[in-house]
């Protein structure tokens, strides 16, 4: 369609042509391989050449009125360095109260300390310098006592009024990329896993769960025990405590949520465990135990997190149809790839997400048919060309060959569509008969480790590209990690439904068919959102108000209808419509739904002052990630 096609061409101009005659590994600077070969993680402070973490234990009291977590981590280190005497941690606003350290003889030895400069983006440097007398132990137990800032990165406190109930106050961690550090004093980088438990403290009439083995008959009782066995890298420990309540949904998969949301999460996630028992036939056994979902207030930022054992779930993709669960299908494929294997930094996060994102398109397939999964993959490819107009070239790569500046911004979700276009080409080449045995291969030999995308690279032509040669090359595969645009034999996923929208949105716009002639109650809402993207720039508002009064998009209960058309709403300047968008942007808290429409509303050469008036009056329901997202993207629009 004429959208779609001007999208393409855009593409394609900047796509990329692959050079023949050497690698482009070969090919790169010095400078260049320092960043390929490079160790250590530049988001960390950590000495994780020195010291290495195995094992964390939490004790943790949850104080909603200081809205502070007090407690005490004790750290389980290993020394690489027999000659290092001080270890560094990575912290953000942390209050340490005291460090000791297990002596020889089972007695505690004050250690010092002291903090670096503070960093607007890492947060501060925490170090430690060891007592003489442990000069020659390998092996070390910390014992950190410290509080966290009311202001922490990672946390939200929630007063009652914000949350479902309104009779009880909740809070939530969010601890991927960087913020860890701003609740637990630790090496917060990917490239280290560790195990953990806890003993958590609470209100007695809340119930505390963690990204580790929640059992789903514990009784409230103030004091919760964790354990997770299998190691796993920081940014995965995740807690919230609520008025939450549980409730099965198969046999090993259940919901936790308060009980004023329990009903329609347990509909809407219906599927859970046949996706759960679909991925493990393909992919491999589920390594961990059971999956569950806790569906938190609509102030979590993001739509799903992939905590292992207990995904948080944004409560916006209760639409009331299941055609929102795509996202389960994401979190869930995380539990191979990003939980099992891991980013070792994170200019390895394709590898995380890009990667689960083609997975999650292959489940959706097996339980929803592949209409709806092809139209999800245009979706995606339509984010992916508007990614690619939007950030730099150097950051288009896969796997950048320049530093970030920040996890949280430097691609957009681009390496999430991008590694999914790359992962949909290759299974196009090799055929699902050679890619699948391929992909659970690359699960199993590297399972409970984190990689870099050079790993990857070496797996992938040594255990796929020789074993069939002639398909495709390594340098083909270096030109999806290494180089801006789109390879020029990039696939481009089609949707017939889609294409329909589509025709349907320019041949109403032209005045050729009246609106009563839509058929869009029988469509998906992913065509729905098609057919808002695909309507031309020089729409009246007459027109907007004829299709939301034939439609209800102001009023609709889909997130993300509601997103797409309140990007319009906001980018036209429709006014009439302008009190159900603010309406929106106080619903919602999760930064996709919200932030392009501030964005738009601040790019339309009228609203730049609304936009900031209406964040103001809602920031205070959104979490800190969140806010620090929308501050940043009004900010790049000045």
């Amino acid at each position: 369609m004429r959208v779609f096609t001007l999208l393409l061409v855009s593409a394609l101009a900047i796509a990329c042509t692959p050079e023949q005659d050497a690698t482009l590994e070969q090919k790169m600077t010095g400078q260049e391989k320092d960043t390929l070969e490079l160790s250590h993680d530049y988001f960390s402070f950590a000495n994780t050449d020195q010291f290495v973490t195995k094992h964390i234990q939490l004790n943790l009291t949850v104080d909603f009125e200081l809205k502070e977590l007090r407690g005490l981590a004790m750290l389980q280190m290993h020394r690489l360095d027999p000659a290092a005497t001080d270890i560094i941690l990575d912290t953000r606003d942390l209050h340490i109260q005291g460090i000791v350290v297990a002596g020889t003889e089972g007695n505690d030895l004050k250690a010092s300390f002291e903090y670096a400069e503070q960093d607007p983006v890492l947060g501060q440097a925490l170090k430690i310098t060891l007592p003489d007398e442990l000069a020659q132990q390998q092996d070390l137990l910390l014992t950190i006592h410290y509080k966290t800032d009311p202001g922490a990165s990672a946390l939200q406190w929630l007063p009652k009024e914000l949350t479902a109930g309104g009779e009880y106050p909740f809070m939530f961690s969010q601890s991927q990329s960087i913020h860890a550090r701003s609740w637990v004093p630790l090496q917060d980088t990917p490239s280290v896993r560790i195990t953990y438990e806890a003993t958590i403290h609470t209100p007695a009439t809340l119930l505390a769960v963690m990204s580790a083995d929640n059992d789903p008959l514990t009784q409230r009782s103030g004091e919760y025990h964790f354990n997770m066995p299998q190691p796993i890298p920081s940014y995965l420990l995740a807690i919230a405590v609520g008025n939450l309540y549980f409730e099965p949904i198969g046999e090993n998969t259940g919901i936790y949520t308060e009980p004023e949301m329990m009903d329609a999460s347990t509909f809407e996630f219906a599927s859970t465990q046949q996706m759960l028992n679909t991925a493990a036939s393909i992919y491999g056994p589920y390594q961990w135990g059971r999956y569950d979902l806790l569906i938190l207030p609509p102030s979590f930022p993001f739509g799903g997190m992939e905590n292992p054992r207990l995904s948080f779930i944004t409560p916006s993709v209760l639409a009331g149809d299941q055609s929102l669960v795509s996202l389960i299908a994401h979190e869930l494929a995380h539990s191979w790839s990003g939980n099992m294997v891991s980013n070792k930094t994170w200019r390895d996060i394709w590898l995380n997400e890009g990667i689960t994102s083609y997975l999650d398109a292959r489940l959706m397939e097996v339980l929803f048919g592949k209409d709806r999964a092809d139209e999800e993959r245009v979706l995606s490819y339509r984010e992916l060309l508007q990614g690619l107009e939007e950030v730099s070239p150097a950051m288009q790569a896969l796997a950048p060959l320049e530093h970030l500046d920040d996890p949280d911004e430097s691609q957009g979700s681009l390496h999430y569509q991008k590694g999914q276009l790359f992962l949909q080409h290759m299974e196009n080449i090799f055929e699902r008969e050679v890619f699948d045995p391929f992909l659970a291969g690359y699960f199993k030999f590297f399972e409970f480790q984190s990689i870099s995308s050079e790993q990857f690279l070496d797996y992938l032509d040594q255990n796929l590209l020789t074993k069939y040669p002639g398909k495709f090359s390594r340098l083909q595969a270096e030109e999806w990690l290494y180089k801006s645009g789109l390879p020029v034999d990039a696939p481009i996923p089609h949707s017939p439904t889609l294409e329909q929208a589509a025709q349907m949105a320019a041949t109403w716009s032209n005045g050729e068919l009246p609106v009563s002639e839509i058929p869009l109650q029988s469509w998906s809402p992913h065509a729905t959102v098609h057919f808002i993207n695909s309507l031309p720039i020089e729409l009246s508002d007459t027109n907007l108000s004829e299709l939301d009064n034939a439609f209800g998009f102001s009023q609709t209960r889909n997130a993300e209808i509601g997103r797409a058309w309140f990007i319009q709403v906001a980018a036209r300047r429709h006014l009439p419509a302008y009190d159900a968008m603010q309406a929106h942007l106080q619903r919602y808290g999760r930064t996709r739904l919200i932030l392009p429409v501030y964005r738009a509303l601040a790019a339309n050469g009228h609203d730049a002052g609304l936009a900031r008036e209406l964040f103001a009056a809602a920031r205070t329901k959104y979490h800190p990630l969140t806010n620090t997202a929308i501050e940043y993207g009004l900010r790049t629009i000045e």
